[in-house]
C-alpha cells in the first residue's frame, strides 16, 4: 500500500487561555515558557522532526505575538553576533521559519477544535495532514508525532494518538470505542467526545496529535454543534470508522503533560527542567531540599 507523505500540519491557536490569567492579558499562552522555549516551538520542533515542512497556524485576535517568534530578528543576531555569542545565535536561528513555509488563517469565532481545523481547509487542499495541540507537550525519545508517521506509513487512513488515562478521568477527553487491540495500535468502531460518568466504551483518551485524510474537511463541511455547542473534531473523525480510510488509534511512547492546565504545567516544568544537563545538578538540589524541609515541618 502506497501512502501519500504527511507535509502539512495545523496548529490550532486560537484560544484566550483563560486558565492562565493575568498572563495571558498579555502574551498568548503558546508564547508561556517552559523552560527556556515557549510551548509553540517544542510542536513546531516535533513537527519538523516527522517531515512536516508547511505550517498552517489557525490564530485569533491579539496572536501578533506568535507571528513575530517566528520572524526573524536581525538587530538582535546582529548583536550576538558581534557579542560573539555563536551558541545563542544558533538557538536562535532555529526558531526562525523561511518565507512560505508558515501560514496564519483567522478562526473569527470560539467554535471549536473541529471549526478551526476547518478554517484551514482551502491551505490543507486534498491531503493527509496533521494536527497539533501545543498545550499537549510529550517528553519522548522520538517525538510523538514522528512515532505516529511511521505507524501511518504502514496503515494510512486517520490516526490518532491515545492513552490510557484512570476511568474517573475519561470525562475530560474523547475516549475511543475499540473494535480491534493490536498492542501499540488500536482500530476504532468509534469515538465519544468527554462521556459522561460511567459511559465511556474504554479507557483510552485521545490526545492533540492527529493525522487525518481530507475525507475529515468535508465532514466538519456537513458538521453540526456537538458537545458544549462547538463544532467538534472528534464527531468528524468518528464519521470515518466505517469507512474505506479507517480510524486508529496509536500508542505512543512518551509521557504527555497537559500544559494547558497550571498543576500540568508546572509538572512539564521539573520533568524538563531534570532533564536538561545543564540545570538538573542545581535544580535537583534545591528540589530535594525543598521537600525535606515540607516533611521537616510536618
Amino acid at each position: 500500500m502506497r501512502v501519500k507523505k504527511v507535509t502539512k500540519a495545523v496548529f490550532p491557536v486560537a484560544g484566550q487561555g483563560t486558565r492562565f490569567l493575568p498572563a495571558t492579558k498579555a502574551i498568548p499562552k503558546e508564547i508561556m515558557t517552559l523552560v527556556d522555549r515557549p510551548l509553540i516551538q517544542y510542536a513546531i520542533d516535533e513537527a519538523r522532526a516527522a517531515g512536516i515542512k508547511e505550517f498552517i497556524f489557525v490564530t485569533s485576535r491579539g496572536k501578533s505575538a506568535l507571528e513575530d517568534y517566528f520572524d526573524h530578528s536581525p538587530e538582535l543576531e546582529a548583536t550576538l553576533k558581534r557579542a560573539g555569542k555563536d551558541e545563542l545565535l544558533e538557538i536562535l536561528k532555529a526558531t526562525n521559519m523561511d518565507s512560505g513555509a508558515i501560514a496564519y488563517v483567522r478562526q473569527n469565532r470560539p467554535m471549536g477544535l473541529g471549526h478551526a481545523v476547518w478554517c484551514a481547509r482551502r491551505l490543507i487542499g486534498n491531503e493527509p495532514f496533521a494536527v497539533l495541540l501545543p498545550d499537549d507537550v510529550i517528553a519522548a525519545e522520538k517525538p510523538c508525532l514522528q512515532q505516529m508517521v511511521e505507524a501511518y506509513a504502514e496503515t494510512g487512513g486517520n490516526m490518532v494518538a491515545a492513552m490510557e488515562v484512570a476511568p474517573e478521568r475519561t470525562s475530560s477527553y474523547g475516549v475511543l470505542d475499540v473494535a480491534e487491540d493490536m498492542g501499540t495500535m488500536v482500530r476504532a468502531k468509534g469515538m465519544v467526545e468527554k462521556p459522561k460518568a460511567g459511559t465511556a466504551p474504554s479507557n483510552l483518551a485521545v490526545i492533540g496529535r492527529y493525522i487525518l485524510t481530507p475525507k475529515v474537511l468535508d465532514n466538519l463541511n456537513r458538521a453540526k454543534q456537538g458537545v458544549g455547542g462547538e463544532i467538534q473534531l472528534t464527531d468528524a473523525i468518528a464519521a470515518e470508522v466505517d469507512g474505506p480510510d479507517k480510524v486508529y488509534g496509536f500508542r505512543f511512547r512518551g509521557q504527555r503533560y497537559d500544559c494547558g492546565s497550571k498543576a500540568g504545567f508546572l509538572q512539564a516544568t521539573v520533568a524538563f527542567g531534570l532533564a536538561r544537563p545543564d540545570l538538573r545538578d542545581e535544580f535537583g538540589s534545591y528540589l530535594h531540599d525543598m521537600m525535606a524541609q515540607q516533611k521537616a515541618a510536618q
